[in-house]
């Protein structure tokens, strides 16, 4: 799997309905409705984000299956 950025992780859970709910700094928080749990994004410029978290993201998210 080829690392996304901030930025990139945003527009995929845009894509797959997930709304941006507010900003606190670099934390880009989104939920979904019928969905109990927040997805915070660090967005840092055109950083990658690390392998893990990306994956912690994407499975919270419910597209690992797809993403892998």
């Amino acid at each position: 799997m080829k690392p996304l950025t901030g930025k990139a992780m945003c527009r995929l859970l845009e894509l797959h309905g997930w709304e941006l709910a507010r900003v606190n700094g670099s934390h880009h928080i989104y939920r979904k409705h019928g969905y109990p749990q927040r997805i915070s994004v660090h967005v840092h410029g055109n950083q990658d984000l690390k392998r893990g978290l990306q994956l912690a993201l994407l499975k919270s998210a419910g597209l690992a299956s797809e993403m892998i």
